[in-house]
């Protein structure tokens, strides 16, 4: 009988060993009871390569020998967006938690079936955003349900990067999920969908790349009640990457880059503001790792930090304000699992 993983490390493995995979791994260190036991990728090579770099015990050419492998609990999914629905349906369908890399999927549809599938089966998934996950955030979180900025009533975020047009760049790619709105827009509208909820209505200026990938887009949510946010995202020009909750008894900034920060300022009304440093451990992907942990620990499903509901909000947002510029997304249907 094996022993229940409420009294042994979690073990993990990865599914796509690109770039941020290659920041994600050494993260592993700072979680207490976790294990990085395996690695998987289309190509043998490139899968023993990172197996090597990282002293991962297995690595697979393919997806089939991980999905298999029995002593591998968890997957961290980081192939492009296009490939996460297959991949997460292939993984839950063989009892695997998976922590799927933002954003969730390339469609709204995409995201609903695999959300379907781990209800249905009673299998863990969340979207790797780490954002809500820093010791900044869970800060921010704690103050504004104390009510330290009253109502939250406007949300401003913005997080661009000077990308130089390339057709064979992945972000330039509409077949590998290429675009602002799906790499860097996820996380602006996760934060306000974080602090605001769900919007009555999207609006969205922007403009495209040759390829037909969204190069940039600002977004402004609407409420019913007026409350509303104002999200920029841009590969063509640099922004601060700051974001802001405006209140009604004061304000919180979080400074640069506002999706992995190490601080930021608390403005109450009638006081001085407020500096917070809270600085994350490692690169600061251990904190969504230590919440499967304890999720799975724990005997959940879902977390409720980054609920299954929230995933399909933001991603109903992203994929809308997409078709509104013209961009219409597609899962790859190629991938072998």
């Amino acid at each position: 009988m094996s022993t229940p993983i409420a009294e042994r490390p979690v073990r993990w493995g990865i599914v796509g060993p690109g770039r941020i995979a290659e920041s994600v791994a050494p993260d592993f260190a700072h979680v207490d009871g976790a294990e990085l036991v395996a690695v998987a990728s289309r190509s043998q090579q490139r899968a023993q390569a990172f197996a090597d770099r990282h002293g991962i015990a297995r690595a697979y050419g393919g997806y089939g020998g991980i999905l298999g492998d029995d002593e591998v609990d968890a997957l961290y999914i980081a192939t492009p967006h296009p490939q996460h629905e297959a991949i997460a349906l292939a993984s839950i369908a063989a009892g695997k938690a998976v922590l799927v890399e933002k954003t969730f999927t390339a469609t709204l549809a995409g995201a609903q079936r695999v959300v379907d599938l781990a209800r249905q089966e009673q299998v863990f998934a969340m979207e790797a955003m780490w954002t809500r996950f820093q010791p900044v955030l869970v800060k921010i979180r704690e103050l504004v349900a104390e009510g330290a900025i009253g109502e939250v009533r406007q949300v401003q975020a913005d997080l661009g990067v000077d990308r130089p047009y390339d057709p064979s760049d992945r972000l330039f790619d509409l077949a590998q999920g290429g675009g602002a709105m799906l790499d860097l827009g996820v996380y602006v509208v996760s934060i306000a969908q974080h602090f605001l909820g769900e919007p009555t209505s999207v609006s969205v200026s922007g403009s495209l790349a040759p390829t037909g990938a969204d190069r940039e887009a600002g977004l402004l949510l609407g409420y019913e009640d007026g409350r509303a946010a104002a999200l920029l995202m841009s590969l063509r020009n640099p922004t601060p990457g700051a974001a802001r909750l405006h209140g009604t008894k004061g304000w919180i900034e979080i400074h640069p880059r506002f999706h992995h920060p190490k601080s930021f300022t608390l403005g109450r009304t009638g006081a001085e503001p407020e500096t917070f440093r809270l600085p994350p451990l490692g690169v600061g992907y251990s904190h969504e790792l230590i919440e499967v942990n304890e999720c799975l620990r724990a005997g959940r499903t879902e977390s409720a930090v980054m609920p299954l509901a929230d995933t399909l909000t933001v991603q109903r947002i992203l994929n809308g304000a997409c078709e509104q510029l013209g961009v219409f997304h597609r899962e790859d249907e190629r991938v072998a699992v």
